[in-house]
């Protein structure tokens, strides 16, 4: 099997056959699916479904059991000759990682770290990049997502919403080609979601690929070039989020859309 041919504009994510288990419990079981440069896919769908699963086997946080996933043009974890694949080592796959960032339900902030240490982490201590140009950087990030006046604060002074903006911003510093987004707002009070969602609707508008794992369907129909409807570890519907929402096909997914909509 060769690498899918990519362009500048065609797909950053591609994913064949894609199964993972845990014992003999199977979360996901055959999971096709492409995203193209510049798309906003979003992937909704019961708890249990395996939408997080999916999501951290795209940067490899979680080995795949079966299947192909490229990130890229490159083969996520894997190399593969003569049919096998053989699994990268961890530096390895650390250099895979550096292009893609992820934001999780929980904010993972560094406790003991202020807001602007936390962004510069990781451009300083992984691409050893000078630090007086990380810090402009960070800045930028900060005033980007609102938070130039909390570049001094720790985050155990910051709402949850303020946490999950830097968790964001500290992501972007990394200057990711990808972004994943595992359910941002579920861990938020309602009335802080918004926050974070225009932040993200601003990363849609400038054009960054991004697969996000939501409940919020109002950012789904608003945002999403793409939406996924998964359940039982399968991709039971896909297609634009207007005709999903709107006009489910399969029976699951008009069963779950009536509950949440």
């Amino acid at each position: 099997m060769t690498a899918p041919q990519t362009t500048a504009d065609d797909r950053m994510v591609v994913a064949e056959n894609i199964h993972k288990s845990y014992g003999r419990l199977d979360v996901l079981r055959g999971i096709d699916l492409e995203v193209r440069r510049g798309e906003v896919m979003c992937v909704v769908g019961p708890s249990g479904s395996g939408k997080s699963t999916f999501l951290r086997c795209v940067n490899h946080l979680e080995k795949i059991n079966a299947g192909r996933l490229w990130v890229n043009g490159q083969l996520m974890g894997y190399r593969e000759k003569s049919g096998r694949l053989y699994e990268l080592r961890e530096s390895e796959v650390a250099a895979q990682r550096r292009d893609i960032g992820m934001v999780f339900q929980r904010f993972n902030l560094f406790p003991h770290m202020t807001v602007l240490g936390n962004v510069m982490e990781a451009p300083v201590q992984v691409k050893r990049e000078p630090r007086a140009e990380v810090r402009e950087r960070a800045l930028r990030l900060l005033d980007r997502v609102g938070l130039a006046d909390k570049a001094t604060s720790y985050p155990e002074q910051l709402s949850g919403g303020q946490q999950q903006r830097v968790a964001i911003a500290r992501a972007l510093a990394m200057a990711p080609s990808l972004m994943l987004f595992d359910e941002p707002t579920s861990a938020l009070d309602p009335e802080l979601v918004g926050e974070v969602l225009d932040v993200m609707k601003d990363l849609a508008r400038d054009g960054m690929t991004m697969i996000v794992v939501t409940h919020e369907m109002g950012f789904a129909r608003e945002v999403g070039d793409s939406l996924v409807f998964m359940d039982g570890g399968v991709v039971v519907e896909s297609g634009s989020p207007s005709d999903v929402l709107t006009n489910p096909r399969h029976e699951r997914t008009q069963a779950f859309l009536s509950k949440v909509l």
